[in-house]
This record gives C-alpha cells, structure tokens and sequence, in this order.
C-alpha cells in the first residue's frame, strides 16, 4: 500500500495542470498522477490539428462563459480567479510563447502540441511529480478521512483526490457509488451528415457568414459553414451541436435546418434580384455569382432554383426570382445523422454542476475530494474554451488543495 498526500486520477491537460500546480505551491506534499494509458495528454497531442489550440483570446469573463453551453452560470466567478490572461502568463513564465489567431484561437508560436507536453512533463519532473501510467483506477473508497484507492498496478492511501478523468464513465459510475449524480453524457461538437444534391461534388467549399436554425427548435447560430464529403461543418454547425447536443440527441440526429447564405431577409434578397435581372439582363443567371457567395455554391443554387446554365436574367419571371431568392435565404436541409468532429470529441454530460462547490471545485458530497476539466457537466464550443475550463478548474482545485 502506497501513501501520497495527493492523488490526480488521469493524466491529460487538466490532471497535469492541476498536480504541476499543487506541487509547486505547496513542495511538501507528495502527489502523484494515475493514468490509465502508457502515455498522458492524448488531447494536448491531437488538439487544433497537433497545433494544441490552448485556449482563446477573450478576456473578458462574462463574455467567455458564454462559450459554454453547460457551465456559462458556474464558470463566472473561476473566470475571475483564473482566467485566458492567466493562462497566457503561466505559460510564458515556464517558456512557452502563445500568438493569436485571426479567429481569437491560441497557439503555442512552435505550432506544435509537443511544446505543451513538453512542459508539463519538465515540469512535472521539477516539482517532483510521480506519473505512473498503466495504472487503471477500479475503486475509490473513502476511510477514515483517507481515501483508499485500488488500481490494476496495486493501492494507494491518500488524504485528497482530485478527478481529472474527462468523459470516463467507468469513473463516473465509480464517483456515483460515492453519491454523486451524473448529468447523462451525449455528444457534442459534432458535424451534420446531410446528402443533398445541393451540397454534392463540392466538398471544401466555405459560405463565410451564414445563420444556421433548426426548424422547431429556439437552435440557430452563425458563423462560417464548410462544406465536406459527408454533410456540413465549421463553427457554425459546431456551435449548434454544441448548444443543441441534448436536444439533437433527443431527436436521434433527424432533423431539418434552415439556412440563409447571405444574412438578409428574404424581401431584402429578391429586391437586389429584382435589380439584377434590370442591370445584367443579357447575362446568364449562372456565370453571374452574387453576394459574395462561393462560385460553386451559387451554381447549385441556381440550379436548383429551377434554371439551366442558359438561363439569362431577363428569362425570370416573378416565381424563378421568388425560388431563388429562397435558396440563398432559407435553404432547408434534412440532417440525417453526425459525425465526430476531428480527434477532439467532446461530452456534454458528467458530475451534476449543483454538487460542486466552483470556489474550490471540491465535491459538496464527500470532503477532499475534488474534480477538474471534463469530468463535470460542462463542455465549450470549438476554440480553445474546453482546455480553458481545465486549466481553471485545475488551478482553482489545486490552491485549494495546497492550502
């Protein structure tokens, strides 16, 4: 049986954030990090294309909860304590230089994801923390204000455990054994399957600002949409996955979208059409592509409006216009399904947020416990929101548990 004064279950961006954290505000204590894998930080690794998107440009609290479709309530005041400005700091003190992108997103300047796991493992060997891998957790038991920790590879005692497994439900079925209630984990950040003859043969094609709604729902965002081989994707369908993942799930992933390409009323579109057919009469409606719309995508809308590559704009009568002006400004779309976006699958679900006390982020139902990143019901859009809630959970656990 081995003794540790602190035990971080999980061995990815938030449990090495948090265990780096503790040792090095508090060098007495011993802490260890059980990760169930050969190697830690599979995330960091796959994160933003192997770039590590860590986190995103908004420095503002109140408007970077709003990136959270669950957690936006609880994650104000931890923004206050530990926020992007933090992140950036921390970073730059041990030797890792962050730039912004166009989109808000941050990078490491190295664009590479090894940067970040380098650090974290140097680190971790400065501060003296023990990460042993392979060790898979089979139960937590509390024990006379110790925890008693069994794993593949052996059991541990210790006084404080800190959760940091993301979306685990042999973790979340073991933290239910102690009390807790799991909120049911469903997909989110996920791109839509739609088989369209709209949207056929032209994969990689980007609308840079549409509005997305999906039709019997309050659903709708906006944002650029990417056109791919099996449907649509870019954030403006991750966002509405995202906000929408319980009620999408509901729906088994079958539902229609509407979709404006130009973001203007529909009576708006068919006066500028009516205005085109006047100045570009001789002109054929197909070679003519309008606002600001893709070539490629104007050609399929044109078409399925009802015209021909010969149709010139002095040919459309009152009906063609009114077909027209519908496609570019309420396209329906059946979805018929999802699929991962990328390697970075994202959960909506885990621990109950009204059992976490977010001053501490120790559980409410069993003392010295205490929870990071993932592993609790809250989950961000795409953009560097998910790594920022680890590390402010993380670091918020880990003052906590050094005091």
């Amino acid at each position: 049986m081995t003794f540790k004064d602190v035990i971080v279950v999980g061995g990815g961006a938030a449990g090495f954030f948090a265990a780096i954290n503790i040792a090095e505000q508090n060098p007495n204590l011993k802490v260890a990090i059980l990760e169930r894998s050969k190697e830690g930080l599979a995330k960091v690794k796959v994160s933003g294309g192997g770039r590590c998107n860590v986190t995103h440009a908004e420095f503002i609290p109140k408007e970077l909860t709003q990136n959270y479709p669950r957690g936006e309530k609880e994650l104000l005041g931890p923004f206050h304590q530990f926020m992007t400005g933090d992140t950036i700091e921390w970073f730059e003190k041990r030797g890792v230089e962050l730039k912004i992108e166009d989109d808000g997103r941050m990078f490491p300047v190295s664009n590479s994801s090894q940067t970040i796991i380098d650090c974290f493992l140097h680190e971790a060997e400065k501060h003296r923390v023990e990460v042993l891998y392979s060790h898979i957790v089979k139960a937590i038991n509390p024990q006379d204000q110790q925890f008693k920790i069994q794993t593949s590879q052996g059991d541990f005692i210790t006084n404080m455990v800190l959760i940091a497994t993301g979306s685990n439900p042999k973790i979340w079925n073991l933290l239910e054994s102690l009390g807790h209630t799991i909120s049911q984990p469903v997909p989110s950040l996920f791109t839509f399957n739609i088989k369209d003859e709209r949207i056929q043969d032209i994969p990689g094609v980007v609308a840079q600002d549409v509005e997305v709604k999906v039709l019997d729902t309050n659903l709708w965002s906006e944002g650029p949409l990417l056109i791919t081989h099996w449907g649509m994707s870019a954030p403006s369908i991750l966002k509405l996955s995202a906000f929408g993942a319980l009620e999408l799930a509901k729906r088994d992933y079958k539902f229609q979208i509407e979709i404006n390409f130009i973001r203007q009323t529909f009576n708006d579109c068919l006066e500028v059409l009516k205005t085109l057919k006047q100045d570009l009469a001789k002109k054929t409606v197909f070679k003519s592509t309008q606002f600001d719309i893709p070539k490629r995508l104007w050609h399929k809308l044109v078409l399925a409006s009802g015209m021909d590559i010969e149709t010139r704009w002095a040919d459309l009568n009152k009906a063609k216009l009114e077909n027209l002006a519908g496609q570019l400004t309420q396209a329906v779309f059946m979805v018929d399904g999802k699929s991962t976006f990328k390697e970075e699958f994202v959960t909506a679900g885990g621990v109950n947020l009204k059992e976490i006390d977010f001053k501490t982020f120790e559980s409410k139902r069993v003392k010295n416990l205490y929870f990071a990143g993932e592993v609790i019901n809250v989950d961000a859009i795409t953009g560097g929101f998910n790594f920022q809630n680890a590390w402010t959970g993380a670091y918020i656990a880990a003052k906590s548990i050094a005091q």
